[in-house]
C-alpha cells in the first residue's frame, strides 16, 4: 500500500501540487482578510476552475502545460511549457477558462436562486464579471488568444476596451495587462498576413474562424446579460 501511495505521489508531481494549494492557500488567507473567509473560498474555487478549464483544453490538445498557480491580487495562470502549433489551438485553449469559468459562476447562480443565499449571488456576479473581463480582446487576455484566430490585429480593438475600463475604474491590475499587452500590440503592429510563418500559424479556414466568433460573441452576449442581471440582484453582502 505504502508503495501505491508513493507512486500515485510521483505521478502527481507532488511538489508541483504543492505549490498549487500553497498558494492558493495563501489567496484564501488574503482575501479573506478583506472580504471574508466564505467569499475568499468561493472566490478562488472561481478562480481555480477558470484555470482548470484552460488545463485540460491544453492537455486535450497535447500541449505540455503546468498546474494552475495563484497570487493574491493578480489572480491565478496556468505556463504553456510547449507553444500551440496554430491559431486555433491557441483559440481552443484560451476558450477553455471562459467556457469553464462560466459554468461554474452559473452554478453559484443556481444555487443562490434554490437558497436564497446572497453570498452565493455574490459570487456567481463575480465569476460572470471574471470571465467577461478575461474576453476583452487583447492579449494576454483570453479573448485576445481567441480572437487571434481571425487575425492578430483585432488585438487594437481592445486598447479602448481597456483604456474605458481604467477611466471608469482605475486599477493597478489594469496597468499590469496594459503593460504586458504591448509587446503583443507590438507585433500586431508589424502582422505581416503573407509572410510563411504567419500563413503556417493563422491559416485556419473561414468555417473555424466563423466558429470561433460565434463562440466568442455568444459568450460576451451571455455573460454581458448575466453581469447586469444578476448586479441588479445583489443585496449588501455581510462579511463573514
Amino acid at each position: 500500500m505504502a508503495k501505491l501511495i508513493l507512486l500515485l505521489l510521483s505521478g502527481l508531481k507532488l511538489g508541483k501540487v504543492l505549490a498549487t494549494i500553497g498558494s492558493m492557500l495563501l489567496s484564501i488567507a488574503v482575501y479573506g482578510s478583506f472580504y471574508g473567509w466564505r467569499f475568499a473560498l468561493g472566490f478562488i474555487t472561481l478562480l481555480l476552475i477558470h484555470e482548470m478549464g484552460h488545463y485540460i483544453a491544453a492537455r486535450q490538445r497535447g500541449l505540455d502545460v503546468s498546474l494552475p498557480t495563484f497570487i493574491p491580487v493578480v489572480g491565478a495562470w496556468i505556463q504553456l511549457k510547449a507553444l500551440p502549433h496554430d491559431a486555433e489551438t491557441e483559440a481552443y485553449v484560451g476558450l477553455g477558462g471562459p467556457f469553464l469559468g462560466t459554468l461554474a459562476a452559473l452554478g453559484f447562480y443556481y444555487a443562490a436562486r434554490d437558497t436564497g443565499g446572497n453570498l452565493l449571488l455574490s459570487l456567481a456576479y463575480v465569476g460572470f464579471l471574471l470571465n467577461l473581463f478575461n474576453l476583452i480582446p487583447l492579449s494576454p487576455f483570453d479573448g485576445g488568444r481567441i480572437t487571434s484566430v481571425l487575425s492578430p490585429r483585432i488585438w487594437f480593438v481592445g486598447v479602448p476596451v481597456l483604456i474605458a475600463l481604467f477611466v471608469y475604474h482605475p486599477s493597478p491590475l489594469l496597468i499590469v495587462m496594459a503593460i504586458l499587452a504591448l509587446p503583443q500590440l507590438k507585433r500586431a503592429w508589424k502582422y505581416d498576413p503573407q509572410a510563411a510563418e504567419n500563413i503556417r500559424y493563422y491559416g485556419v479556414s473561414p468555417v473555424v474562424k466563423f466558429s470561433y466568433t460565434c463562440y466568442y460573441l455568444g459568450l460576451v452576449f451571455f455573460l454581458s446579460l448575466m453581469t447586469y442581471g444578476v448586479h441588479a440582484m445583489l443585496q449588501p453582502v455581510p462579511r463573514g
